[in-house]
């Protein structure tokens, strides 16, 4: 039985689909106007992770995210560099997709483009116009907020204590806090609509989208923390209020903040990594595993000490892999008086492997059972009291954890003596390269091989 804590409840609640073992589940993907960070990456890999446990559990699970494609973000750094704003977009839509491959974020099953989507966004924005809950001004169509009586529950809040915070730079507003549904604008790019030419909000595309392809109620929603207000109650606002279905979704879930060295991640402090620039230092598997170390509700702290450790923990794992496998080449027996002992270890951590995931993806607790195990396991194999059979149950069951968790631990060695002598010859390129400083071509090299999980020390230049 699965457990998922909800935000909007503020409690963990056991997690049952609206339709059977369907799960329908979407989560806020980017505005593409700039490389993604590794906050990005914090949120998509413990959602891909999620995803993974749900069909592990015997869930079927139809997985969008939206891209933002058309923003004010997008246009105003189309024109700093001269490119047209769509071409822009799909610029660094392309490399979102290349970060999250690298990062073995595989399991979105839709990348729905807002673009794509603005006879849908019409469509509901003339729903909430008919209702009552929207109203067409001189500058756009607003969402009036003292219309929908629940805005503020998800982030428990009410609207006058939201309000107090709020700007209001447009007097034609009903209220502080009502927000554009569509924005009247005649300069490039916009779509024709029945208020005229004009651009989307933001909220209007994620409810525009998860109704065409999930209907007005689905099973989850997620994204970060900083995203609950405005963005979220929005939505909530929207579609319920178009609808008249309560509740939008069932379960809303939110990763916590990814800081650096204890601070916000921010350009202005110098602490903005990218992921382009992480893979550039680091295998993806490291980050992966850094960010599954820690509870995807919980704040993570980036610093290269922690991802060195992160390192070091997923060695580890490999290592006795590797034993494995070397050992299973080698004359041992194939039973042993200790299999008994051996399988009933591999059964508990097995469970408890998976009532870490089922408490709400808890995968710290999870990966802790996992080391508890490998360091038994360890011990039994440096005594020599280890079967054929008790090792291949290991192999299929750490392959097991790897497929969950988005990692491959059991390596393919079939071509192992090749491939170390081709990363030998790879080396002494990249130290010649070094030697002619031609270190962008040095780096690529050491880049794709991190991709490979081959781990390369430079010496300082």
């Amino acid at each position: 039985m699965i457990t998922v804590y909800n935000t909007l409840s503020r409690r963990k609640e056991i997690f049952k689909p609206r339709e059977g073992n369907r799960v329908k589940l979407f989560v806020c993907g980017p505005t593409v106007y700039d490389n993604s960070h590794i906050g990005h990456a914090r949120t998509y890999i413990s959602f891909d992770v999620i995803a993974r446990y749900l069909k592990y559990r015997g869930y079927s699970v139809f997985y969008v995210q939206n891209i933002t494609d058309i923003d004010d973000k997008i246009i105003n750094r189309a024109r700093e560099t001269g490119e047209d704003s769509l071409q822009l977009a799909r610029k660094f839509e392309k490399k979102f997709i290349e970060d999250m491959k690298s990062l073995g974020v595989e399991n979105v099953n839709l990348y729905a483009r807002a673009t794509e989507h603005t006879g849908e966004i019409i469509k509901q924005i003339e729903t909430l116009l008919e209702k009552g809950f929207a109203y067409e001004t001189d500058s756009g169509v607003y969402f009036d907020e003292s219309r929908f009586e629940d805005f503020g529950k998800l982030s428990n809040r009410n609207i006058e204590d939201l309000n107090v915070h709020r700007i209001n730079p447009d007097t034609s507003k009903r209220n502080p806090g009502d927000f554009a549904l569509w924005k009247k604008k005649d300069e490039r790019p916009f779509w024709d609509s029945p208020w005229g030419p004009g651009r989307p909000g933001w909220h209007i595309e994620d409810t525009a989208i998860t109704e065409e392809y999930f209907g007005p109620q689905y099973d989850i929603h997620g994204g970060g923390l900083d995203l609950i207000f405005p963005h979220h109650e929005a939505e909530i606002a929207q579609m319920e209020s178009a609808s008249g279905k309560k509740p939008m979704v069932r379960y809303w879930m939110h990763t916590g903040f990814l800081n650096v060295l204890g601070e916000k991640m921010s350009k202005s402090l110098g602490n903005f990594i990218t992921i382009k620039d992480l893979l550039q230092e680091y295998p993806p598997d490291v980050f992966r595993f850094f960010v599954l170390s820690t509870h995807y509700r919980s704040p993570i702290d980036f610093s290269q000490e922690i991802l060195e450790q992160s390192q070091s923990g997923l060695k580890r794992i490999y290592k006795l892999t590797e034993t494995i496998e070397d050992l299973l080449e080698s004359d041992i027996p194939e039973t042993g008086k200790h299999d008994a002992k051996h399988d009933q270890l591999l059964h508990e951590t097995r469970e408890s492997f998976l009532e870490a995931m089922d408490n709400d993806f808890n995968t710290p607790f999870a990966l802790s059972s996992l080391f508890d195990f490998i360091r038994d396991m360890n011990r039994e194999i440096n005594e020599l009291n280890v079967s054929k059979n008790t090792l291949i149950n290991i192999k299929e069951f750490i392959n097991e954890i790897g497929d969950i968790l988005g990692f491959e631990f059991v390596l393919n060695k079939s071509h192992g003596d090749a491939t170390d002598e081709l990363v030998n010859i790879l080396t002494d390129i990249r130290e010649k390269l070094r030697e002619k400083k031609d270190y962008e071509l040095s780096d690529e090299i050491r880049s794709k091989l991190n991709d490979l999980n081959i781990v390369i020390e430079d010496r300082k230049r």
